[in-house]
């Protein structure tokens, strides 16, 4: 049925901003706090108070800015939006409409293999409302979060399907990380996503009426509930070909059930005037200078698509290892210090991404939080790089390590002698000879050039030995017993 149709997506991201304070107050800027203890008169609009800018939540908005190649306005200016509801104490928000203090840029993002560019039509300041909580019998307000500074990042309707879009979501959540801009902690709502959803059919000018699907806080939500949203959209205007489409789909706000996995009209949609957008009177013109903002430039650490870039070229990481890491600031910061101790990147990058996670995951615990040691990765490594373990037991140690994080994997051998591979010819070359013996033909074929027989019967010797044995005297032993065959 999609055959014929083409889907619009645009993401409006907001994303709060880790400064101190909050955007126009010296509040607190903390989450989880008592309840309505981190307000000031500003946070609530009482008579007489008057907002002052935050100078850090403007410094971060550059610095995203510069990030994403985007223009940063030297004039911008904060306006009231004016509606009401329980959890907005001023009975408006300010915000930036005509002159937004980041315009344009452009998010580089991976989907599925393939670097696609996605743009940015603006970013703007603006303050975040309270929370409502909702109780068996009755409802409260919690304003510490009114007044968090937000940074909402407005995407083109450049994206066609969730896949795209949740890339694009990621892509910037990541550019947010590395900037130190933002926690991004979408449990905790520091990262939400509303999305546009309109389809259209294919060739067709212009664009049919939205639906705006709000709050989202998953980047796995997101992808189901555009194409949910896409599915139901079109099967409207299908059974409904010959009716006007702007009443097939008029323009909305929904929201998305997870146990459903569907899409749920929340309200009629409002449009600009409804807000009653002015200048806001109480503050001046943000101005900013060239030089301002190319100092914030300079300042800039490196993004994670460049680190990926890099940690393929230089490091030659798989794709796979590269973007896990690249796009995970604290993997990839602890990643950076095993590098110091090993330069075994590919080893280093599966022991980090895929052998600790997996241990780690019955904990619910990340390796950078577990109380694991770069520097014991490293060491791990390292002994099975110069062939002080093997694999197998290399897996026994990492296991105890997880049972008790610090312990360095040196120790860990030392208080454990069947970690210690057999390095007793004595030992080892009776256990050869019965290999050689029972598997002639694999001697025959490494003489005439196989390799891989030679691989076999190494493997043989290992499991007899249970993986205790070392793997160079192993390797050494058996070539000197087939050279005496020759």
């Amino acid at each position: 049925m999609t055959n014929n149709w083409e889907a619009i997506i645009g993401l409006e991201i907001h994303a709060e901003l880790n400064t101190q304070s909050k955007l126009f107050s010296a509040a607190p800027n903390h989450f989880g706090d008592e309840p309505n203890t981190n307000i000031t008169p500003v946070c609530l609009g009482l008579p007489g108070a008057l907002p002052v800018v935050n100078a850090e939540a403007v410094r971060k908005a550059v610095q995203f800015g510069t990030a994403i190649g985007a223009e940063v306005a030297l004039f911008s200016q904060f306006d009231r939006k004016s509606y009401f509801y329980p959890d907005n104490p001023r009975n408006f928000q300010i915000t930036q409409f005509e002159h937004p203090i980041v315009i344009g840029g452009t998010i580089t993002a991976m989907v599925d293999g393939e670097e696609k560019n996605f743009c940015v039509n603006r970013a703007h300041l603006e303050d975040d409302a309270g929370m409502l909580k909702h109780f068996s019998t009755f409802a409260g307000v919690d304003f510490n979060r009114a007044g968090v500074p937000l940074l909402e990042i407005v995407s083109e309707p450049c994206m066609h399907s969730g896949r795209e879009a949740s890339r694009y979501g990621f892509a910037v959540k990541a550019i947010l990380d590395a900037i130190d801009a933002s926690d991004c902690n979408m449990e905790e709502g520091s990262l939400r996503i509303d999305v546009n959803v309109s389809v259209r059919k294919k060739g067709e000018p212009g664009f049919r009426n939205k639906i705006e699907v709000k709050n989202m806080n998953s980047f796995s939500n997101l992808e189901l509930a555009i194409n949910y949203e896409i599915e139901r959209q079109i099967g409207e205007y299908e059974k409904n070909p010959d009716k006007n489409p702007r009443e097939v789909i008029e323009q909305a706000t929904y929201r998305f059930d997870p146990e459903s996995k569907k899409t749920i009209l929340m309200r009629r949609k409002e449009c600009a005037d409804d807000y009653r957008y002015f200048p806001e009177p109480d503050l001046l013109p943000l101005v900013l200078t060239p030089e301002y903002i190319e100092e914030v430039r300079k300042t800039l650490p490196e993004l994670p698509l460049a680190r990926e870039k890099r940690y393929m070229a230089t490091l030659g990481l798989a794709p796979q290892q590269a973007f896990a890491i690249a796009y995970d600031k604290k993997i990839g910061a602890f990643f950076e210090e095993c590098l110091k101790l090993s330069s075994n990147a590919r080893s280093l990058a599966n022991w980090i991404i895929v052998e600790f996670p997996g241990r780690l995951k019955e904990k619910n615990i990340e390796l950078p939080e577990s109380g694991i040691l770069p520097a014991h990765v490293a060491t791990l490594v390292n002994f099975i790089d110069n062939n002080t373990i093997n694999g197998k037991i290399a897996k026994s140690i990492a296991d105890d390590m997880v049972a008790s994080p610090g312990r360095d994997p040196e120790s860990i051998m030392k208080e454990n002698p069947h970690y210690v591979p057999i390095t007793n010819e004595a030992l080892i070359i009776p256990i050869i000879d019965e290999v050689i013996d029972a598997n002639m033909q694999s001697v025959q074929d490494f003489l005439a050039g196989r390799d891989r027989a030679f691989a076999f019967l190494v493997g043989q010797v290992m499991k007899r030995t249970k993986g205790s044995a070392s793997p160079a005297l192993v390797n050494e032993l058996l070539k000197k017993k087939i050279d005496q065959i020759k």
